[in-house]
């Protein structure tokens, strides 16, 4: 199978629901995004690490990871996307240490946020990306936007937010669906086209 590589586009907080973000990647040589939902933890650790002016006072948690790897000179060559099952993304760390390569199992939002640490690249098979990636329409004024582009106001200074309720899209037929995927891209909302697509690829198995 083939590896398509792919660029983080920014992080969108959903405008309907709190405590969940949409991270957005984009195919390297071509138009699809592939939106991932996350924490805001690992939301806001990934805007740090997109933001370089911003320095936290103490390591978080991925800064940790990478203070001991660099002490023990391992080193992160690349994270894979390399499967979707029931809309949940599973991705692996490819690492090396002596010129010995490892391979080791993480959430995809931990393994984006090392990767960024690492300057590593970030892959997907093409198989996954023709199943979950979606088309999004832009303005005039979003194709003048920095291919890095984040929203990081509340994710570097975030507020108590309460638990994200979860929205049922079982009683919608598949066509409702695909109209309700493409109002989600055309407002914006992320997160619930993430959810969408995901309700979908469950039915499309």
């Amino acid at each position: 199978m083939s590896l398509v590589r792919l660029n983080i586009k920014g992080i969108s907080y959903s405008q309907t629901q709190n405590g969940a973000y949409a991270l957005i990647l984009n195919e390297v040589e071509g138009d699809r995004k592939l939106p991932i939902v996350i924490g805001a933890f690992e939301a806001q650790s990934i805007a740090i690490a997109l933001e370089k002016e911003i320095k936290p006072p103490r390591p978080l948690t991925h800064d940790l990871f990478k203070n001991f790897a660099d002490r023990f000179d391992i080193t992160v060559k690349q994270v894979i996307i390399h499967k979707l099952v029931d809309g949940v993304f599973y991705s692996s760390i490819i690492c090396e240490r002596d010129k010995i390569e490892e391979i080791i199992d993480a959430r995809t939002s931990d393994a984006i946020a090392l990767a960024l640490r690492f300057n590593a690249p970030i892959f997907t098979y093409k198989n996954i990306l023709d199943k979950a990636g979606i088309y999004l329409t832009f303005t005039s004024k979003d194709e003048h936007q920095d291919e890095d582009s984040i929203v990081v106001d509340e994710l570097v200074n975030p507020e108590k937010e309460s638990p994200a309720s979860d929205e049922s899209y079982k009683k919608y037929s598949l066509s409702e669906l695909y109209n309700m995927l493409d109002s989600a891209v055309t407002n914006e909302d992320y997160e619930k086209a993430a959810k969408i697509r995901d309700e979908i690829s469950k039915r499309n198995k």
